[in-house]
């Protein structure tokens, strides 16, 4: 599903899922700058991986 079909859900947790992913992916990059580890995300169906200085960088703009 896409975002916009997830919050025309009836569902009201389908719909909070949306805010909890973000908060959750927020959290995951706060905690690989605090600790210096990467992340892996999947961009445009690519695999990346995220250094802890990227994410800081990313962080600044």
């Amino acid at each position: 599903m896409k975002e916009f079909e997830l919050q025309r859900a009836k569902n009201p947790d389908l719909i909070a899922s949306v805010t909890a992913i973000k908060r959750a992916a927020q959290l995951a990059r706060q905690t690989a700058i605090q600790t210096n580890t990467a992340i892996v995300v999947i961009k445009d169906g690519v695999l990346c991986r995220i250094t802890a200085e990227e994410l800081k960088q990313q962080a600044l703009t």
